[in-house]
């Protein structure tokens, strides 16, 4: 566990009366990403504050090693991070930016930063204030992947982007910034766009963990049943998590449970995460 870039333990924030986190517990090894997902309030946000020691919490915590709030100095040295509200200094041209960064970050890389906006239709003498959303955020980006840092937290990239910007965006982040030494934690409400690039996922509701599990282990522990017509009936005997409508028929969720015995009914596959997330986080009437 030495080496664990997060290690948390008992994790507890409240505001007044309520409790935005509930005895989280989280441990990251390098080259892990993981997407944090959950409704809004569900306590992701204040946990990646925690994380960066931008808030207190009750509990254990450290983060590369760090005491986040007592060392948040050298802590932030290697850590990035990318909210979705990608605050840049607005009056700054992009050239001005990047003078700023050269100045104030050791680890900065400013030829990887204009290389990569080469690539883009940000221009360096536009004011900030003057891109669009989606060239805010590939500036964030540029000056994100040239700093050579060993986390990288986002919250909600990617909100309010076009899906061509979204999945350009996660293109880049996988091919040209992540590698096995880095680790990644992803707080988003596109859980399709971000299923495929995962090693981890983590489900918060009510700042509780509702699920923590490597993607490699879903399919162990979770199956999807597509039954129709009188198998219907039989599937919903068996307890499963949740289920919804298919045309003619259902799909159930169901965990730790032997899915061979499942097979005679219908189609096997593993869930989604979309699904699943619905299943373990939104419940279902038809709860057995």
């Amino acid at each position: 566990m030495t080496d664990m870039v997060v290690k948390a333990r008992g994790l507890e924030r409240r505001f007044g009366e309520q409790q935005a986190v509930a005895g989280v517990d989280l441990a990251l090894a390098p080259g892990t990403v993981l997407g944090l997902i959950g409704p809004n309030g569900a306590g992701k946000t204040t946990l990646l504050r925690a994380l960066l020691g931008l808030t207190a919490c009750r509990g254990e915590l450290a983060v590369l090693g760090f005491n986040p709030r007592r060392e948040q100095a050298k802590l932030m040295e290697q850590v990035c991070f990318i909210a979705d509200t990608a605050v840049l200094p607005r009056w700054m041209t992009v050239l001005q930016l990047l003078d700023y960064v050269t100045g104030v970050h050791p680890a900065f890389d400013r030829a990887q930063a204009e290389a990569f906006l080469a690539t883009t239709d940000v221009r360096l003498n536009r004011r900030v204030g003057q891109l669009s959303k989606g060239m805010t955020v590939q500036l964030h980006l540029a000056l994100v992947m040239a700093i050579d840092a060993r986390l990288l937290v986002l919250d909600e990239p990617t909100l309010g982007l076009d899906i061509l910007f979204r999945k350009h965006f996660f293109e880049q982040l996988l091919n040209d910034y992540f590698d096995e030494e880095r680790t990644i934690i992803i707080s988003t409400h596109q859980v399709e766009e971000v299923e495929h690039i995962l090693t981890h996922v983590m489900f918060m509701n009510n700042g509780q963990t509702v699920l923590f599990e490597s993607m490699d282990t879903l399919a162990e522990q979770f199956v999807e049943l597509r039954v129709v017509g009188e198998a219907v009936a039989r599937a919903e005997a068996i307890p499963h998590i949740g289920q919804r409508q298919l045309l003619g028929g259902k799909a159930l969720i169901y965990e730790g449970i032997d899915a061979e015995s499942l097979a005679p009914l219908g189609e096997l596959r593993t869930p989604t995460l979309a699904d699943l997330f619905v299943a373990k986080v939104g419940g279902s009437s038809s709860h057995v």
